[in-house]
């Protein structure tokens, strides 16, 4: 069911050398000059699509910008990230998409030029007020990286490291929140005999989902992953593409792709960032087949980027 429902949404992604009928509907549909703006650093309204209106928002960007030094790389971003779905970043290499997303767990604030404006807030808490323990945040606000991280130790221990940290103890409590984890990112039936084997024995895609395992088995509020198929080859890509429509709904999830097919198949959302501002965002079967904005429609059809 899974794999027909990716199909349908390949299929609704327009040819790159077939304008589709959004880019002629002439006065009806706003063109604007929005990469001009950009490039010469004039303020635009990003295009938001009215039915995010109407959305439960689980992490709130205000106004969130970011320097590196003198240099500015996010530009007055103001979204909402829905509850329970999943949001695709879209963008050209260099655009603040990965930027932006590590800002929403600070692991921007391992780099001593950053300095920052705005406001980010996770149902409703600051995630920048002084006095918030990142340790904790970072908890509730899980990561996966585009390539694999597994820790040097066993799949057992890599699974119930954040338990570990706050000091769980009780055998049947780890080997619990271990089997419901690995089961939640579709590993366990190839793992459950390998526990007590090193994680770094697992091939690419069998590591990415343990990250994914590692990560939920804390309970996170949001779940962000950072192009997490871009080391994997097709098979265990589709595997992650089938976890995270399995995962959306029990959790929140923001992810960076680069893979138009891949957004428009796993995505409930799309937003699409360039030179750092975001320019449109709204359902993904509406940035994709109906897109506002002409620049839009340029950067999923392949015309641009």
């Amino acid at each position: 069911m899974i794999r027909a429902q990716r199909e349908t949404a390949r299929k609704s992604v327009k040819p790159t050398n077939q304008p589709s009928a959004a880019h002629h509907a002439g006065p009806e549909r706003p063109v604007r000059k929005v990469f001009d703006a950009v490039r010469d650093k004039q303020p635009f309204e990003a295009e938001i699509h009215p039915s995010l209106l109407t959305e439960e928002m689980v992490l709130e960007v205000d106004a969130f910008s970011l320097y590196y030094g003198a240099a500015q790389a996010l530009w007055e971003i103001s979204m909402g990230i829905p509850k329970g779905k999943v949001t695709a970043l879209i963008g050209p290499s260099g655009c603040g998409k990965s930027t932006l997303l590590r800002s929403v767990n600070r692991m921007n604030d391992l780099i001593d030029s950053v300095r920052i404006g705005g406001t980010m807030r996770l149902n409703g808490d600051s995630i920048y007020a002084a006095g918030v323990d990142v340790i904790e945040l970072r908890k509730r606000i899980g990561m996966v990286f585009q390539k694999p991280n597994p820790f040097p130790m066993s799949i057992f221990e890599n699974v119930v490291y954040s338990l570990r940290i706050d000091g769980e103890r009780k055998k049947s409590v780890l080997e619990e929140v271990c089997e419901a984890s690995l089961r939640g990112a579709g590993l366990w039936e190839e793992a459950k005999d390998r526990l007590h084997e090193s994680a770094l024995r697992l091939s690419g895609g069998q590591q990415q989902r343990l990250c994914i395992a590692r990560a939920i088995a804390a309970e996170p509020e949001v779940l962000l992953l950072d192009e997490p198929c871009s080391a994997l080859d097709p098979i265990a890509t589709g595997r992650i593409e089938d976890l995270i429509e399995e995962l959306k709904g029990s959790y929140s999830i923001l992810m960076v792709t680069h893979n138009m097919q891949q957004a428009s198949r796993t995505s409930d959302y799309t937003a699409f960032m360039y030179l750092g501002r975001l320019v449109e965002y709204g359902p993904t079967e509406d940035v994709f087949v109906q897109p506002r904005l002409a620049e839009t429609e340029d950067y999923v059809t392949g015309r641009f980027g």
